[in-house]
C-alpha cells in the first residue's frame, strides 16, 4: 500500500459472543491489539486513517478463547510503485490478477517472479490463469519511468475435496444371483480365473450327458432283474414236454405187457 492511505480492517464472524479482536505483529510490537498504540476501534472495525511504513506487518483476528483466523500481510511503501496482489492464499485453479500501480496512472510494467522476468504488460496489470502450486512465489513489478515495487509473496493452496465417499449397500445381493463374473482388469500373472459361484450351463450340460449315458444301463439292469425273478423252475416244464413224457410212459407200459406174452 502507499504511505498515507486510509485502511479499515474488521473481523467477520457469525458468533458475536466469541469476542473477536484484531491483532498484529510489526516492527513496533507483537500481538498488539487494535487501539493499543495503533488504530482506532469503530464498532466492529479497526481504522487506520494515515498508514505509514511502520504499519507493515501481519494482521489477524483472535477470539476470547484464543482461536485465530487466517492472517494477512501487507507492506506500506513510501516509494512511487506498488504491486497489488491477493493478501490471502489463492485457491488452485483460480485466476489471479496483479496490478502494478503508481499514485497517478497505470503505466506499462514488467512483472517478475523470484527475480526472473515473466513478461511486460502495456496496461500495467497481469493475469495468471488457473494458478497451480508452481505459481507460488515472490512477485514484484517495475515501471521504467518510476521504479520498482516492493516484493509480495503469493501463496497457493489446494482445493478442498468435495467427492462423496462411495455408498456401501447394507445388504449386497448374494453371489449366486450373478454367476457370471466380468472383469475389466487384465488377468493376473498366475492366470487363475476368478471364482464362479452357482451352476453355470457347462456343469448342467455335463450332468445331462451323464444321465443320458447312465439311463440305458440302469433300465437294462432293471429288465434283467425282472426276468430273473420270473424265470421257470425245474418242476414247471412246458406242456408239450409233459405230454410227451406221459406218452412215453404209456408205451413203456405197453411194452411191459407185450414182452411177457411173447416169451410165455
Amino acid at each position: 500500500m502507499f504511505k498515507g492511505e486510509f485502511v479499515s480492517l474488521s473481523c467477520e464472524e457469525n458468533d458475536s459472543s466469541a469476542g473477536w479482536k484484531l491483532r498484529r505483529n510489526t516492527t513496533r510490537g507483537t500481538r498488539k491489539e487494535c487501539g493499543d498504540g495503533w488504530g482506532r476501534l469503530s464498532g466492529s472495525s479497526c481504522k487506520i486513517s494515515f498508514i505509514i511504513t511502520l504499519d507493515s506487518g501481519v494482521y489477524w483476528c483472535e477470539s476470547r478463547e484464543g482461536a485465530t483466523s487466517n492472517s494477512i500481510s501487507f507492506t506500506v511503501t513510501g516509494g512511487p510503485v506498488i504491486l497489488q496482489s491477493p493478501v490471502l492464499p489463492v485457491m488452485e485453479g483460480d485466476d489471479v490478477t496483479l496490478h502494478c500501480k503508481t499514485k497517478t496512472a497505470n503505466l506499462p510494467a514488467g512483472f517478475y517472479k523470484d527475480g526472473s522476468l515473466i513478461r511486460t504488460e502495456p496496461a500495467g496489470h497481469m493475469t495468471i490463469h488457473h494458478v497451480s502450486k508452481s505459481d507460488e512465489g515472490l512477485y514484484k513489478c517495475n515501471i521504467s519511468s518510476h521504479g520498482e515495487s516492493p516484493s509480495s509473496w503469493i501463496s497457493v493452496t489446494g482445493k478442498p475435496t468435495t467427492t462423496a465417499p462411495p455408498h456401501v449397500s447394507e445388504a449386497p445381493p448374494p453371489v449366486s444371483e450373478a454367476p457370471y463374473h466380468v472383469s475389466t482388469s487384465p488377468p493376473t500373472a498366475s492366470g487363475a480365473p476368478p471364482p464362479v459361484s452357482g451352476a453355470p450351463p457347462q456343469l448342467v450340460f455335463r450332468l445331462v450327458c451323464h444321465l443320458v449315458v447312465f439311463c440305458p444301463y440302469f433300465i437294462s439292469t432293471l429288465l434283467m432283474v425282472s426276468l430273473y425273478r420270473h424265470r421257470p423252475t425245474g418242476n414247471d416244464l412246458p406242456v408239450s414236454m409233459a405230454t410227451l413224457t406221459q406218452a412215453e410212459q404209456g408205451l413203456d407200459g405197453d411194452y411191459d405187457d407185450i414182452i411177457p406174452s411173447v416169451t410165455g
